[in-house]
This record gives structure tokens, sequence and C-alpha cells, in this order.
């Protein structure tokens, strides 16, 4: 699996964004990622639209790939690990993480995270209900104005590139400002929501093998 990385300071933190979605907190040694949406397939097979089991298991092999890279001893997920309701593709995180039980799950809810507590307590995942602060940051689930740098996903920001004479493409990517980090969607089963180009924002767009700064 190809990992390319661009490493940026933030707060005098050393951060590692990845080609493959997620970044890496080095001090920490925390992999943190959003939008993951487990479970997100079956529901809809549940409901008429015929999604490949292959899209989740391709989203968790890349996340063993990056917790076995970098040693992670935590993963911190700023919201939507869950889609839904419990569902059959629940049987295959419940292997994953069988298989990763020395990991530190942590999971700040966002707006699809609504389980029972009783399953999370089974998986071993310890949860915030809105924020998870770790100086210097605060990691939250929906971006927002905050006296700290915030840490957040939701939107699964994306961007559009011109090509001369080509179709124009769309990239996730991880957007920065002077405030807050947002992060693309873990998952690749997401839509992408375009960001616009405004003073004081950087935008971190990757291919498989690339990665474009604006």
């Amino acid at each position: 699996m190809n990992l390319v990385e661009e490493q940026i300071t933030i707060e005098g933190e050393v951060l590692a964004l990845t080609s493959l979605r997620a970044m890496y907190w080095e001090k920490e040694q925390a992999l943190v990622a959003s939008d993951l949406h487990i479970g997100k397939s079956a529901h809809f097979r549940r409901h008429g639209i015929p999604i490949s089991a292959k899209v989740q298991q391709k989203d968790l092999q890349r996340l063993e790939f990056l917790v076995s890279h970098y040693q992670a001893k935590k993963l911190i997920v700023v919201g939507d690990l869950f889609h839904a309701e419990v569902n059959t593709d629940m049987a295959d995180f419940k292997h994953w993480r069988n298989q990763n039980l020395d990991l530190e799950i942590i999971l700040i809810k966002g707006n699809h995270d609504r389980l029972k507590d009783d399953i999370y307590e089974a998986y071993q995942i310890s949860c915030c209900q809105k924020e998870l602060l770790m100086p210097p940051f605060q990691f939250i689930h929906e971006p927002k104005a905050s006296r700290q740098f915030s840490i957040s996903g939701h939107l699964h920001p994306g961007v559009r590139i011109k090509q001369k004479g080509r179709p124009q493409i769309k990239l996730p990517c991880y957007e920065v400002s002077a405030t807050q980090l947002i992060l693309p969607a873990f998952s690749e089963f997401t839509g992408l929501a375009m960001s616009r180009a405004k003073k004081g924002k950087q935008f971190y767009a990757f291919t498989e093998t690339s990665f474009f700064e604006f």
C-alpha cells in the first residue's frame, strides 16, 4: 500500500498528513481520523441499494496498514466512526478490533454516532460527547470557532483541480487555517464538499502518489 506524507508543524507539534486519509501526531503516537462511517454500505444494502461490502473492508485494510506503519498507540476519531444502526458490516469491524486490542480508541461522537453505550463498551471505545482536549489541541466533530486550535472532520473537504484540455478532477483534502485543521473523510464511500479558496486557508489535496498544496 502506497503512503505519501506531508509534514506540517502546528502549535509546535509535528503532524503528518497522509495520502491514506488520516493524520499522525508524532508526540502522542496517535492516528487521527474522521468519518469512517462503519456500517454505511450495509445500511444502503438494507434499503435496496447494492453497495459491495468490499468498500468497508478496503477502508479497514487501510486503517490496519496505518496502525502498523506508525506503530500507533492511540486512534482518535473526530466523529462518525459508525454510520447508523448495528448491521452486518459490524462483523468486519469486530474482527479488526479483535486484532488491535492494544490500540486505545477515543471517539468524539458525531451526528451519526447514535449506537447504545454498551456497543461502544463492547468494542473498548472511550467516548467524548462534545470534545477532547489534548493540549495544544481541541478535537471536535463539527468545525467551529474556538480559542484553542481545533482538529475536526464532518465536512468531507475536497478541491477541484482544473487541467488544461482535460476534465477537472475532484480530490479530498486537508483544510488548514490559523485556528483549525479539518480532516478529509476516512471512508472512500463519502462525497466531497468543495472548499473555496479564502485568505488564510491552505489546502493539502492528495492522490495515491502525491500532495498538492494550494
